[in-house]
């Protein structure tokens, strides 16, 4: 879907695929028909953004084969789809029995990390529409916290600073493309402020991803964080428009039976405890429910896990949407666009708890197209024009 921001941005919004396990082109192909396609006509509208997820080997397939890649643009517009986002977090095996800390492998202290990373810029640069003003990927924020050392902060800005080199010759060519790092509880770079600190003065062609979960499990207001990113020099490449589950009274013998529901084997669940204004917490939800050093309940609670947006939770859990409601008003109200790639990231429908999945195929089309028209009714509300 597309928007004019009242500055005459156009805004894109997207769904993210990583909620759909696939490791090779038939299978991409294959959610671009039946889910992509599926949820285009559940909306009944009659152009969809996709944001893809292409697990490393397929993205180096398609790099090395243009032909592979007309075939894929080809499937998303014979679908009515279009793509100017790539997730490119996830690097393989995203729907794996576990992932967990997996997910941050390898880091930027790899080459493979930025290989990969080109290799998804130049598909997406060759795969976007003509009239786009520009592609986004996002990626992970440097590396899981540990370890961690000045050594390695430095061959990860060697790698990055490669990475512009590569997205410089995509914008020469006139297909530009920016790189966004995504900062992530638990990760070297956290929150804004760790990205104003670690990421300001970045080459050339990258930003940031603020995925408005994340940034509500660190507690941190929209208005100030925006406002560290811009004093920082960073712009905010895309924004991944997710809600996560909020514990009012984590005391509550009620909300915690209820949160325990979530505790998931396949996904971390980073929590924070809102504690004398500081977000302090435990890397996964199972430690901090009932780990060797719980969290204690002294303040409210947030749990990084994408929560569906038109439904998160029930009493006495409930979603920070007021949060990502705000977060949007900051990044597209009246001051202007300060983002044009919006991605609904939700890739937590086949672990929620089981009286809250989706059934079958048809059951996670209607809640991914419900999730967009949520957010589809945030931008009106803001003044956007659907296009």
């Amino acid at each position: 879907m597309r928007f004019r921001h009242p500055d005459g941005t156009v805004v894109h919004l997207a769904y993210c695929t990583n909620v759909h396990p696939a490791e090779d082109l038939d299978g991409v192909l294959r959610q671009i028909r039946v889910f992509g396609g599926g949820v285009r006509s559940a909306l009944g509208i009659d152009l969809l953004g996709l944001g893809l997820w292409l697990p490393a080997p397929l993205a180096r397939e398609l790099s090395a084969d243009p032909a592979l890649v007309d075939r894929l643009r080809k499937g998303l517009e014979t679908a009515g789809l279009e793509t100017v986002t790539l997730n490119a977090f996830p690097y393989t095996g995203f729907h794996d029995p576990v992932v967990k800390h997996a997910v941050y492998g390898p880091d930027w202290t790899d080459r493979a990390r930025l290989d990969y990373t080109v290799d998804c810029a130049r598909v997406l640069a060759r795969l976007m529409p003509h009239d786009a003003v520009r592609g986004s990927v996002s990626t992970l924020p440097l590396a899981w916290r540990e370890p961690w050392s000045s050594e390695r902060l430095g061959v990860a800005r060697g790698h990055l600073s490669e990475l512009s080199g590569a997205l410089a010759e995509l914008a020469d060519a006139g297909r530009p493309v920016r790189v966004a790092l995504e900062p992530e509880p638990g990760c070297v770079v956290e929150s804004t402020r760790d990205a104003a600190r670690l990421l300001a003065g970045s080459p050339a062609h990258l930003g940031v991803c603020l995925d408005t979960c994340h940034l509500a499990v660190g507690f941190e207001e929209p208005g100030p964080a925006l406002a560290r990113l811009a004093d920082a020099g960073l712009p905010v490449v895309k924004t991944q428009v997710s809600a996560a589950l909020e514990v009012p009274d984590p005391t509550d013998p009620r909300a915690r039976e209820a949160l325990t529901a979530f505790a998931e084997d396949r996904f971390l669940h980073q929590t924070r405890e809102l504690v004398g204004g500081r977000a302090r917490g435990r890397d996964d939800l199972p430690d901090a429910l009932r780990g060797p050093h719980p969290l204690r309940g002294r303040g409210p609670w947030r749990t990084h896990f994408h929560a569906p947006l038109h439904s998160p939770a029930n009493e006495p859990l409930r979603g920070t949407t007021d949060h990502l409601t705000d977060t949007l008003t900051h990044l597209l109200g009246s001051e202007g666009a300060r983002t044009d790639h919006l991605e609904v990231e939700t890739y937590t429908w086949t672990v929620l708890p089981e009286d809250r999945r989706p059934v079958g195929e048809d059951g996670l089309i209607e809640g991914i197209a419900a999730e967009l028209a949520w957010t589809r009714d945030r931008l009106l509300d803001l003044g956007l024009t659907a296009l």
